[in-house]
């Protein structure tokens, strides 16, 4: 195994919660030639994700990366080239380029846009993500936002008070909230960020009033959850891990309030008298609480609260019902509505019929 593999075989994905476990890229990446994306494996399909420090100073409670006593890293120019030579064999479509931090925060900024532009330069016009670090300086973040497609700064916890306790380094309103308004400004429409649910012990209310002032206030494209889980060594190694479902309810609950219409104040009411999430789909939950929906009549916002029925879903039964009125569980096959989900919070009643809720 050449030295570049061995970097590889131990800083892709170490950064635990950035949705891989540690080794899981090139492991997938060393048992095929072409690894297919699938959206719904979980998994991060034919995306390079690396560190390109794999130590670091920080505290953070949670990460095993504070752990390496071998300061594995790459320069720019060899990752760059170990990156390029993967690409250019058809084994990596894209990159996500993180890092620890290992010493100054400007300075490992200063290499990931040196990547970056190493890349660029060198005729790579494929998918690039840059992570900002926090504290990362406002010239640093315009950098990687001119280089990259994406760029993206962790928040982590909902709070000072709540990321305190797990990271004691980090300061929450000015290396993180200050740095994430800068790179929303940088490149708005093309930003992420990350929690990692359970690790601070906060409850899905105080998520969900985070998640709401991030879409108001910087408008993130996409909110990124992961379940805590405890790794040995670290301080929070005897903390209960967070089961994986409350993650997915999380990719569900953020999804409705994104792409669906529901306000919080809506999905608020998911939630138990803990401030917790059911394990059970939160629209599901809502659904559950309301009147049957009369496909006919209901505009689209209201067919958007139907379990089963999804934008494109909602515009096929208006445009179907355009035509003629829907009168059956066959009608809803014609917009695309599988399962017996829609089946059960649906009328098909029109103005003058009053029908009652039917049961698939």
């Amino acid at each position: 195994m050449s030295v570049a593999e061995q970097k590889l075989t131990r800083l892709t994905a170490a950064g635990r919660f950035d949705l891989c476990c540690p080794g899981e890229c090139i492991r997938m990446l060393s048992n095929a030639s072409h690894i297919t994306y699938n959206p719904r494996a979980g998994g991060c399909g034919r995306m390079l994700k690396v560190l390109l420090h794999g130590a670091c100073s920080y505290d953070c409670a949670y990460c095993a990366v504070r752990l390496q006593k071998e300061r594995l890293s790459f320069s720019p120019g060899e990752l760059a080239d170990t990156f390029l030579g993967l690409w250019q064999e058809g084994i990596v479509g894209g990159l996500f380029l993180s890092s620890g931090i290992p010493r100054d925060v400007d300075l490992v900024m200063h290499e990931l846009v040196e990547t970056g532009e190493i890349l660029r330069r060198r005729g790579y016009d494929g998918y690039l993500h840059l992570k900002v670090l926090p504290g990362a300086a406002r010239a640093d973040i315009h950098d990687a936002a001119r280089v990259a497609d994406r760029i993206s700064i962790n928040l982590e916890a909902t709070s000072p008070d709540r990321l305190g306790g797990i990271a004691g380094v980090k300061d929450y309103r000015q290396d993180i909230l200050k740095r994430q308004a800068w790179v929303a400004e940088e490149k708005p429409g093309y930003h992420t960020t990350q929690f990692v649910l359970g690790a601070a012990d906060e409850t899905d209310a105080e998520v969900l009033s985070c998640v709401a002032d991030q879409y108001r206030r910087i408008r993130p494209s996409r909110i990124y959850f992961s379940a805590f889980r405890a790794l040995p060594g670290t301080p929070l190694a005897a903390h209960p891990d967070t089961p994986g479902w409350r993650a997915r309810r999380w990719y569900q609950a953020d999804y409705l309030l994104r792409d669906y219409g529901v306000t919080p104040g809506d999905l608020r009411a998911a939630l138990d008298e803990e401030g917790f999430f059911a394990d059970r789909d939160p629209k599901e939950v809502l659904a559950a609480r309301r009147c049957p929906v009369n496909v006919n009549t209901a505009p689209r916002r209201d067919l958007l609260l139907v379990p089963g029925i999804g934008p494109k879903g909602a515009d096929r039964i208006l445009a179907l019902r355009r035509v003629r009125p829907l009168s059956g569980p066959a009608d809803l096959v014609r917009a695309g509505i599988r399962g017996k989900a829609a089946g059960r919070h649906v009328t098909f009643g029109g103005r003058e019929t009053v029908q009652t809720r039917l049961v698939l």
